[in-house]
């Protein structure tokens, strides 16, 4: 519901119905729609952020690593459109909302900084930021693939591999593009 309508237009009532209970019983296990949704996203987040760890946990070369990585997370997207559609997709019309999902993804960010650096040395604010430029770029991925179904999944792989692993390939060997510079220095 979530992911189809967006949070302001989802109700309790239509999400009961459609799990097969009654909404008293998902209040017994939600204080609120605003708590099943946060938990939803949290949910998400988490089985995210286990698939990065176990991706870039297998003993390989970088260069299979990574690609074996954006597979897995192009699998768990085609796996769970809608947990993708909602984790990925703004919340808007409820400032509440806006606010849960704001968090879980500031916190997806953060923890994804992390595993990155745990993958190579470096100043922790930039290992942030490139997390950021990465899950942004994933993001923008994902959403528009969930509306072009259409594209197969080695397509969206080997476009965020040559997009996202060339960027890094080249930082790893030492070129970085300073204010000054141009891109062929």
């Amino acid at each position: 519901m979530f992911a189809e309508r967006g949070y302001a237009a989802a109700s309790i009532d239509e999400i009961a119905r459609r799990s097969g209970i009654s909404a008293p019983i998902l209040y017994d296990h939600f204080a609120s729609k605003l708590d099943l949704h946060g938990r939803l996203l949290e949910r998400t987040r988490d089985e995210l952020l286990a698939m990065w760890r176990e991706a870039l946990a297998v003993d390989a070369p970088d260069e299979e690593r990574f690609p074996l990585a954006i597979d897995a997370w192009a699998r768990y997207v085609e796996a769970n459109p809608y947990a993708a559609r909602m984790f990925f997709r703004e919340t808007t019309g409820d400032p509440e909302a806006i606010a849960v999902h704001q968090r879980v993804l500031t916190e997806s960010q953060a923890s994804l900084g992390q595993i990155l650096g745990g993958e190579q040395a470096g100043d922790p604010v930039a290992l942030e930021m490139a997390a950021v430029v990465m899950r942004s770029g994933l993001t923008g991925l994902a959403v528009w693939w969930l509306d072009h179904p259409e594209v197969t999944r080695e397509q969206i792989v080997a476009t965020a591999v040559n997009v996202i692993w060339v960027g890094l390939e080249r930082v790893r060997r030492g070129e970085l593009w300073q204010p000054g510079s141009t891109l062929d220095q």
